[in-house]
């Protein structure tokens, strides 16, 4: 078994809703709660799964909204009570790994913190165990440092970092200088992306000394950085904890930490990357989860669902089923179709980004209970 990294603590933002992902993600039950390959476990607990032989048990946080708190817990039993940080509302991913580094370093100056999505795919953990490991010596020397992933195709549904010099760092055996962020492009450009490969996905895993990370928000954003510090300094007296929250939560910025931290630091040059050479999905969309089921076969049917009663001539694409009604699919190609109690989403794979669109009319249109 792999032995935890020294000084160094995971933190799994677990926010959102996953709007292209609805009507089976909803507020009170987002995508992280869902097992969508078929582990037998929600994405949230994959994640814990792989960053435990990396931090420690005792060394995981999860930042969530208070509605989460439960299930949260539920599907972490391991989790101690003063490693779940709490959010009243959603405030975007830089208040979200901000807290959490304000708090960590308050309790440890020394600490490093990696940050990891509570909704991600990763096949590969041996091979994300050893691009973290790299991450974080890179970190040690003052860095920010991203994890890239290698892209496997011209995809257009993901942000891009280009490399810049290589950076040599003992204890790291591939590094970069970060020259810039791209956001997504279209077809052709991600097309010369991937065949100059000096572009990698990027998948929004930050590992830093929590010290640096706290100094370019307070460059950067100081408001934020100031209301994240007063935050963290009640945050271990549960009498203060709770009004603190209430005053100086809904105030902070919404802001991403790629804008907030990640950019900036990349053009002071104190923003590195660490090729991730494993397989990884954000599990965006319907598309991207039809392509992780079917393992790329593109004339098959993906089933979700325990109790799915379906019947599939000359059909491909995804059905989702959390109803016991049978669902007949005859000559259609790429359909989504998700069937849950009070809402039924019926598309095409190739259609799955808009799926958003309906979750804007539906909170425009006040339907907000099938949300």
């Amino acid at each position: 078994m792999s032995q935890p990294i020294p000084n160094f603590y995971a933190v799994i933002p677990a926010g959102g809703i996953g709007s292209r992902l609805w009507p089976l993600s909803r507020a009170d039950a987002p995508k992280f709660l869902h097992d969508l390959t078929g582990s037998g476990h929600s994405l949230l607990r994959d994640t814990w799964d792989r960053l435990e032989p990396l931090a420690g048990t005792d060394r995981i946080a999860v930042v969530t909204g208070r509605a989460h708190r439960a299930a949260v817990e539920a599907e972490l039993p391991g989790i101690q009570d003063l490693n779940v940080f709490l959010e009243s509302e959603p405030r975007e991913s830089a208040a979200a790994i901000g807290l959490a580094a304000a708090i960590l370093h308050r309790r440890d100056p020394d600490v490093i913190i990696g940050s990891f999505s509570a909704d991600h795919v990763i096949r590969s953990t041996r091979v994300f165990e050893f691009a973290v490991r790299d991450a974080v010596e890179v970190a040690r020397e003052g860095y920010i440092c991203t994890i890239g992933i290698a892209p496997t195709e011209p995809a257009i549904g993901f942000g891009y970092i280009k490399k810049g010099p290589e950076l040599v760092v003992e204890g790291a055996r591939e590094a970069a200088l970060v020259e810039s962020f791209v956001e997504k492009p279209d077809l052709e450009t991600a097309k010369a992306y991937f065949a100059d490969r000096d572009y990698l996905w990027n998948a929004g895993m930050f590992i830093a000394k929590a010290s640096v990370l706290l100094e370019e928000l307070a460059e950067n954003e100081p408001a934020l950085y100031s209301g994240l510090l007063e935050l963290a300094e009640a945050w271990d007296d549960r009498e203060r904890r709770g009004p603190a929250v209430d005053r100086i939560w809904p105030r902070l910025k919404k802001i991403a930490i790629d804008y907030a931290v990640a950019e900036p630091a990349a053009r002071r040059g104190r923003l590195a990357v660490v090729p991730g050479h494993f397989d990884w999905d954000d599990v965006g969309d319907f598309a991207s989860l039809t392509k992780l089921i079917n393992n790329g076969r593109k004339n098959d049917l993906a089933v979700l669902g325990p109790r799915a009663r379906v019947l599939s001539d000359a059909a491909s694409g995804i059905l989702v089923s959390q109803t016991s009604r049978v669902i007949s699919l005859i000559g259609v190609k790429d359909i989504v179709v998700v069937d849950t109690p009070d809402a039924l989403l019926v598309t095409t794979v190739e259609h799955a980004q808009r799926v958003k669109g309906v979750v804007e009319s539906l909170k425009l249109t006040g339907r907000g209970d099938v949300l």
